[in-house]
């Protein structure tokens, strides 16, 4: 099977070249990768009998937690671990072509916001920080970088030179973004406000335990106050995926046109469900050309007939993950 390319999935641009595309990169991982395949038998499935994207089989999220997910022998570029707490299985993302995720971020934020050199990036994810291996930091470094931009950076703990930064990009009205892990930007607003309406913030998800769970309401009106903005925006990305969905408001994410959302029946993961209603979150990321582009995640959502989705819960005794999600 011939595998595409990047300029093939990048160029997507209409519903004919998605369902063209998806198909020939099902095909292509259906024989290449060994984890998939052994899922695809084990359904007792033919390859060749999926005609259609409704018919693909997702590879349940758990396999990147016990198998090693490629469609190749080639040696990692990049291995991206999830975060989790002690005694908690991690996952584990072998990336063995990291310019695929570099591409896929890089043209899915300008779609989403524009030039990246037109803003100041800070970061503020102590969590992802602090560890090996988190596909966030190797976004955010890269988004910092790329924005050329020496006012850009990292911030740990040290808030109040993060509080001055804001105040000073404030008074230059300078585009800029902060991208955060929640706990973080909790912490933050507990000791400092600003009023900066022009300011993006972009919250990651995850309370690392840190503090207690909140509902995406209560948690997006306390920090659109802390900041003096008046909406805040999120990403929902985990370290299993390659490509990110972005909110500019109120949960509602977008995907990019590589990327799709299809939602399945809570009780049989193989009966997909109609646009509006809740049920498990599937994910087609093309841009996971050499691992799995076909995942069941634990998640719970509702996509709507635009395309655009919104996360609203976990499924029960699942674990909770470090990337965007909250109870709506």
């Amino acid at each position: 099977m011939i595998k595409p390319g990047k300029q093939q999935v990048f160029a997507i641009n209409n519903e004919q070249s998605f369902k063209e595309t998806t198909l020939q990169v099902f095909n292509y991982q259906a024989a290449n990768c060994s984890v998939y395949k052994a899922f695809i038998d084990g359904l007792k499935l033919n390859p060749a009998d999926i005609k259609s994207v409704e018919q693909i089989p997702f590879l349940p999220v758990e396999f990147f937690k016990t198998h090693t997910v490629v469609t190749s022998n080639e040696p990692d570029d990049v291995v991206f671990t999830s975060s989790g707490t002690t005694g908690m299985i991690t996952s584990s993302h072998h990336v063995t072509d990291v310019s695929w995720y570099e591409e896929s971020f890089r043209r899915a934020f300008s779609l989403f916001y524009g030039d990246i050199k037109g803003y100041t990036v800070l970061a503020l994810l102590p969590a992802y920080l602090e560890r090996e291996g988190s596909s966030l930091i190797y976004m955010a470094q890269d988004l910092i970088t790329q924005s050329a931009n020496p006012n850009s950076g990292f911030y740990l703990y040290n808030h109040q030179e993060l509080y001055d930064k804001l105040q000073q990009q404030k008074a230059i009205n300078k585009p800029t973004l902060l991208i955060g892990v929640t706990f973080a930007l909790l912490d933050f607003t507990d000791n400092y406000q600003i009023d900066f309406p022009e300011l993006i913030v972009m919250e990651t998800g995850g309370m690392k335990g840190r503090r207690k769970e909140m509902i995406r309401e209560e948690l997006h009106n306390a920090l659109c106050a802390g900041f003096g903005v008046n909406a805040i925006h999120s990403e929902y990305g985990m370290t299993e995926l390659l490509s990110q969905a972005y909110s500019k408001g109120v949960g509602i994410f977008n995907c990019p046109p590589w990327m799709r959302i299809i939602t399945r029946d809570t009780n049989d993961p193989f009966t997909l469900v109609d646009a509006g209603k809740t049920g498990g979150v599937n994910i087609i990321d093309l841009a996971n050309i050499n691992s799995c582009s076909f995942i069941a995640t634990q998640d719970l959502g509702r996509v709507y007939a635009d395309g655009s989705f919104e996360v609203i819960g976990r499924f029960d005794n699942s674990d909770i993950r470090g990337c965007n999600l909250l109870i709506a």
